[in-house]
């Protein structure tokens, strides 16, 4: 009879013991997060993308680069590899906060986003740079939208590429400073030139 009102009273303990323990853990996580989670940086500014997100200026001696390298393939479509100085691709579901020198990577055709990357490299299909000459643009940003900048203009490189073929094919030309296109701040060609970027006045 003692030993049957015993075995309840020790599950108990037992279940207020794992209880304890996985609080603890859960406090232990959320400390971690708050280490790794920095205040905001840089400056937000008026001025905007095409998409309406502004840009957080830096300064030029900690900002992020970019450089672009464009070639075509052997399936009439680009292969663009990223080269990236004091930059890190943030994680899928990192938190919307801005972390220097982290982020994702957007990139445009002719001042269309294609896709954000998470990764250097990514392949554009051939159907998205028909006949004619292209501008595919690399541009950083943080995590929460904003668009890394420095001296007002943001942190990209832009290279063009023309196809000379006929539709479908992997006859096209690169232009020369594209195989090695050094990190760059402002574009100079395009639609999204700094210009058209809806800086503010």
């Amino acid at each position: 009879m003692t030993w049957t009102r015993a075995l309840p009273a020790a599950l108990a303990v037992c279940v207020l013991v794992l209880t304890g323990t996985a609080s603890c853990d859960s406090g232990d996580a959320g400390q971690k997060e708050r280490t790794v989670s920095p205040s905001p940086v840089g400056k937000v500014l008026k001025d905007t993308d095409e998409e309406g997100r502004h840009y957080r200026e830096v300064d030029d001696k900690n900002a992020p680069r970019v450089g672009i390298e464009v070639q075509p393939d052997t399936d009439a479509g680009w292969d663009v590899r990223l080269t990236l100085t004091r930059f890190r691709f943030s994680p899928p579901g990192a938190r919307a906060t801005p972390v220097e020198g982290r982020g994702l990577v957007h990139l445009y055709v002719d001042g269309d986003l294609v896709t954000r990357l998470r990764t250097p490299e990514y392949r554009i299909p051939g159907d998205l740079v028909p006949r004619g000459t292209h501008t595919v643009t690399a541009r950083l940003y943080a995590d929460d939208g904003t668009v890394w900048a420095v001296d007002g203009h943001p942190v990209e490189s832009a290279a063009d590429i023309t196809v000379s073929g006929a539709e479908g094919t992997p006859d096209a030309s690169v232009s020369a400073d594209v195989l090695s296109a050094p990190g760059t701040y402002v574009r100079t060609r395009g639609r999204g030139s700094p210009d058209r970027a809806g800086k503010a006045s």
